[in-house]
């Protein structure tokens, strides 16, 4: 095991133990932005992330959803960190979010993981090596077109001018694929990807620690992910993927390709 990734799981691990033994207390919370909340279970999550990584790594960068980005002696590897992406499930006692942190070097993610603390999954992932859950191999689903595939999505709840754009988009993959799941955790959308629990993922307004850990698991397990327009580069600062097996991810660019959200 890559010794970045053994560090990543235990941090990991400690973060995820902290929310499950939150699960069940009622939580307050705060609105950073519009339908963005944070509770001081992200807060301490993210502490103890950081505590482990700066234990092993103290030279490192991390860039972490709630704290911004906390420079090290160097600025590369860089640590990228949510404490616990899908609050706003966990605040409601929706039993679907995820600790997710990534390592990216020279601009490629490097390691990934994504642990589930509810069902103790976890997903990890290194580059050229294949992505796994729980130490099995992962693949992603077989589908040859749209026709019988469930594709997970998100609503832009933080840019909701691109409201009827993206309800248009949807549109017209309804037409062609089987099912939507709406389920409040990018990271744990892409896992599943990974995984072949959902067929594909199309997603708006994503920021760099909802997607880095998630896009390595879907690539390392045969799949791409893509901004809207088809690019392979830059995706952390597109905000808009599409995630999935080649003809999937080929069959919604297509689809969705004269839509104005970019």
């Amino acid at each position: 095991m890559h010794p970045m990734l053994n560090i990543a799981i235990r941090a990991a691990r400690k973060a995820g133990n902290l929310i499950a033994k939150h699960y069940d207390i009622p939580i307050e919370a705060s609105q950073k932005v519009n339908n963005d909340f944070v509770t001081h279970v992200d807060l301490e999550a993210g502490r103890l992330i950081i505590e482990v990584i700066r234990k092993y790594y103290p030279q490192h960068a991390i860039l972490a959803e709630n704290s911004g980005e906390l420079a090290g002696k160097d600025n590369d590897p860089q640590w990228i960190i949510d404490p616990l992406n899908g609050t706003t499930n966990f605040i409601n006692r929706f039993p679907y979010f995820a600790v997710s942190i990534a390592v990216c070097i020279k601009g490629h993610t490097k390691i990934a993981v994504v642990y589930d603390p509810m069902r103790n999954e976890l997903f990890t992932a290194t580059r050229t090596q294949s992505a796994q859950l729980n130490g099995y191999r992962l693949r992603c689903g077989g589908a040859r077109d749209l026709t019988g595939t469930i594709l997970a999505t998100g609503f832009p709840l933080k840019q909701k001018q691109y409201t009827d754009n993206y309800i248009g988009l949807l549109s017209k993959l309804f037409i062609q694929c089987a099912d939507f799941r709406n389920t409040g955790s990018a990271a744990l959308d892409l896992a599943y990807v990974a995984a072949g629990r959902v067929d594909g993922c199309v997603e708006i307004g994503l920021s760099p620690w909802e997607v880095a850990s998630g896009e390595l698991l879907v690539r390392e397990a045969g799949g791409l992910v893509t901004n809207f327009t088809g690019g392979h580069h830059n995706y952390l600062l597109s905000s808009n993927i599409v995630a999935g097996n080649p003809r999937v991810v080929k069959n919604i660019l297509s689809t969705i390709s004269n839509e104005q959200i970019k």
